[in-house]
């Protein structure tokens, strides 16, 4: 079979270039962050330009970490702007590639297949990469990273690590070059998909890189990381069998909506069960919106500066349900009972699982169940979404969404969490 070539297109910065270059700057000649200024010197970073990564400042750091003596640019978030900009970069990939041949990882990065395109276009691996880069420099001014690689897993990783040691920022991985270059490589969390908790559990068995998961055995990495271990052993010999097609043709087993929120300040545990139900509201809004049902519940709650592990877990309920009451109560429950009381919250995160459509379930009759109290609620929730959909989602709002800790009505003024 004819050996594929892929890229992973990584857009540099982006949403600080996108602010640079709005306001007609060089994203590498000006000092910007982009920053809510409102949630104080602790707010993060969510893009800085690649001038201020050539000081030496963190990506992703906190506003306070930025050193006294650097002037900047700061730029409120607006993620609307950043999508516009994403989507008319994908549509400058789509002048060259077929959307079949695309896979759109995140806003600002996409892996492509160029296969069948480099006898079309007469180049190689490396022109095609810049030919995509160059055509969104010059009609957007937005600066692109490329790693070429013959699987998908290895041009990420090319992105990741090597891109970032050559002048021309496109980095190269095939079978050969990735042993030769990545099996040795530390941190081994620099690695795509191998995170902190994966690598402590690999430092048990004396493994701090690639080459040592190929060194141990099979079995002892089935046991200790079950299924997933199939996933690891492949990745260190840089195999990769997913295709772009095979992730366009994916379908999961089971569904679920989830909605996860970052307190704008440390919460009590009181007030962040007020923020918990706004998040339960809005889930179960969506599903309703969905025609979905579901008979399953999670929660996670993080604790501030990391003190403790967070806590949590699942539940699973007698029956599929898309009422508000039901569920709400389901997760005060669980809420009360595994969540620490004394140690300040900041983070939430609350899912709905195993769903299916409304139409498809025989929803079990239960002598203490008030049929016509379900119906009513149902009505009544389709009545808050014609309203939010026409007038926006502050038009009607419940009584907790004016509690003085609630985030509920700031938050859906926002985009992903940002403002728009």
């Amino acid at each position: 079979m004819a050996e594929r070539f892929y890229l992973c297109i990584d857009l540099k910065s982006f949403f600080a270039s996108v602010e640079a270059v709005d306001r007609g700057l060089d994203p590498f000649a000006v000092n910007l962050v982009v920053a809510d200024p409102s949630r104080g010197q602790g707010a993060v970073c969510l893009a800085i330009t690649p001038a201020m990564k050539a000081l030496g400042i963190r990506n992703r750091c906190r506003v306070f970490e930025i050193p006294k003596n650097v002037e900047y640019i700061t730029a409120m978030p607006r993620m609307k702007k950043y999508m516009e900009v994403s989507a008319q970069i994908y549509g400058i990939y789509l002048r060259y590639i077929s959307p079949e041949d695309i896979h759109v990882y995140s806003i600002d990065e996409c892996f492509i297949d160029i296969t069948p395109y480099l006898k079309m276009y007469k180049r190689s691996p490396k022109e095609m990469a810049i030919m995509l880069m160059d055509a969104v420099r010059s009609e957007t001014g937005i600066c692109a990273t490329a790693g070429i690689g013959t699987n998908l897993f290895l041009a990420k990783v090319a992105l990741d690590i090597t891109a970032k040691k050559v002048p021309d920022h496109i980095g190269y991985l095939d079978a050969e070059s990735f042993r030769e270059h990545l099996w040795h490589h530390r941190p081994i969390t620099d690695i795509w998909n191998i995170g902190a908790g994966i690598a402590r559990r690999l430092e048990k068995y004396g493994v701090y890189d690639l080459y040592g998961v190929t060194q141990l055995p099979a079995e002892t990495l089935y046991r200790e990381f079950g299924t997933n271990a199939e996933y690891l052993i492949d990745h260190a010999n840089g195999i990769e069998p997913c295709t772009i097609a095979d992730i366009h043709n994916y379908q999961a087993k089971s569904h679920s909506l989830s909605n996860g929120q970052i307190l704008f300040e440390d919460y009590n545990f009181d007030d962040a069960q007020i923020v918990m139900q706004e998040m339960v509201d809005n889930l179960v809004l969506e599903l309703v919106e969905k025609n979905l049902v579901a008979d399953e519940i999670s929660l996670s709650v993080g604790y501030s500066r990391d003190v403790r592990r967070p806590t949590g877990g699942s539940r699973k309920l007698p029956a599929h349900t898309s009422s508000y009451k039901t569920l709400v109560a389901d997760f005060v429950r669980l809420y009360r009972e595994t969540t620490d009381k004394r140690t300040p919250i900041h983070k939430l995160t609350v899912g709905l699982g195993n769903l299916v459509d409304a139409d498809t379930v025989h929803l079990q009759l239960d002598l203490f169940v008030d049929t016509t109290a379900d119906e009513r609620e149902s009505k009544l929730q389709h009545a808050l979404l014609d309203i939010k959909g026409k007038f926006g989602k502050n038009a009607i709002l419940r009584g907790i969404n004016y509690h003085e800790k609630s985030t509920g009505r700031k938050r859906n003024t926002l985009v992903g969490g940002h403002n728009g």
